[in-house]
């Protein structure tokens, strides 16, 4: 992989220091082969292919939202819990550290160290999440910044010029995420929305380049809320773009889980067979296992993070409340089971007792737990489907994945 290395050091008052953009020496189509499929599901395995690397599916990716993962090193998530991809967001990239930080670093790859693949989330989910500070028409989205109450606009051009300079190798269209539940208008209407800024995306893309030397990959994203009706005609309408993979977005938005399986299926027999399907913000482990069964290759939840900084931790066995008080005095480690280092080496108590003191250690052993859990979960999904017994499988721990321990 290229470097970006300063041509003038400067200090104090001196000359400014000049980043070069770095120069790769490969750029290759984003592939994807299907190497196995499960005979008694729609389960399958594979390999996705980028410019930083493969990816093997099914695949979890860890957020790291503002160009970190929360409370894990970089070389952690590389070497310990073997992650493949990592997320970023580009709303909050574009607020801080700011786009012209990242440029004159050469990329988000570079601004945090990471050599692997990486995949940046258009914002749209933000204009979602923040609907009392944001005004959304035909051209895009005003919004107020969360961090100081500035004014800021993101068009659908905006959106990907802003992805092409983080850098990303996997970039997303910019659509808008309808809440649930969704009046059946307002759901249509969102989805009409989405897909005539899905086409002005693909023209700003197409007739776009890379900063950085190395090719990236644009998702459309599928919408439609919980309506079957919308839903088909969203995926069917995303299949015509013939992009080089597919998303599936505004689900695990608070509907029941059924509902979301429902959807996924239904979208899941309309994209490509032959493309990946990346099943945006989802989820538990037993709802990444469920969506396995029904044909998504990618997933990326807040979760493992987020509960392991309360204590919530999901082993093989079940999820752990590590807080509370049958842990005091049990000296076993975390999961003698695991893959990870981290979770052999440490005992229940003492990370109970990081927890209750709040101790910065005690979030950063958790989510390493927990991201080598989500991890393992996904890389024996896919030997089981490799094996042939996927699906004999994924019921076994679907049982033992929801049991409270």
């Amino acid at each position: 992989m290229g470097g970006c290395t300063p041509s003038v050091v400067a200090f104090g008052k001196g000359p400014k220091t000049f980043y070069p953009t770095p120069v790769y020496n490969y750029t290759i189509e984003m592939k994807f082969k299907i190497t196995h499929t499960d005979p008694k599901s729609s389960a399958r395995s594979g390999t996705i292919t980028t410019d930083h690397g493969p990816i093997q599916t099914p695949i979890f990716m860890p957020v790291g939202t503002q160009g970190t993962v929360k409370g894990v090193h970089q070389h952690e998530l590389a070497n310990d819990i073997l992650a493949q991809i990592i997320l970023g967001n580009t709303y909050h990239l574009y607020l801080r550290p700011g786009i012209e930080i990242i440029q004159q670093a050469g990329g988000l790859h570079q601004f945090i160290g990471w050599d692997k693949p990486m995949l940046t989330d258009s914002g749209g989910y933000q204009v979602y999440s923040l609907s009392d500070r944001r005004m959304i028409n035909e051209e895009g989205v005003t919004f107020v910044s969360h961090i100081d109450g500035s004014k800021h606009f993101f068009s659908p051009e905006r959106a990907i010029e802003v992805q092409r300079i983080i850098g990303a190798d996997i970039i997303m269209a910019f659509d808008e995420c309808t809440p649930y539940p969704c009046e059946y208008d307002y759901a249509k209407s969102s989805m009409e929305l989405t897909h005539r800024w899905l086409e002005r995306c693909c023209n700003y893309f197409d007739q776009s380049e890379g900063l950085y030397g190395y090719h990236q990959t644009l998702f459309p994203i599928v919408q439609g809320s919980t309506y079957r009706d919308l839903r088909k005609q969203s995926a069917e309408t995303i299949a015509g773009f013939e992009r080089e993979a597919n998303a599936i977005g505004g689900l695990s938005v608070g509907e029941p889980a059924e509902e979301m399986y429902e959807m996924t299926e239904l979208v899941c027999q309309i994209l490509p067979k032959d493309k990946p399907r990346y099943l945006m913000g989802v989820g538990t482990p037993a709802n990444i296992l469920e969506c396995i069964a029904l044909g998504i290759d990618m997933f990326d939840c807040v979760l493992p993070t987020r509960n392991a900084r309360h204590g919530l931790l999901y082993t093989s066995e079940g999820i752990i409340n590590i807080k509370n008080a049958k842990w005091k005095d049990d000296f076993s480690p975390i999961d003698e089971n695991s893959s990870c280092h981290t979770s052999r080496y440490y005992t229940k108590a003492y990370l109970r007792h990081l927890i209750h003191t709040k101790e910065y250690l005690g979030a950063q052993i958790a989510s390493l737990h927990n991201l080598s859990f989500f991890l393992w979960l996904v890389g024996e999904a896919q030997k089981h489907i490799e094996a042939g017994d996927f699906a004999s499988w994924k019921t076994l721990m679907v049982e033992k994945v929801e049991r409270r321990i």
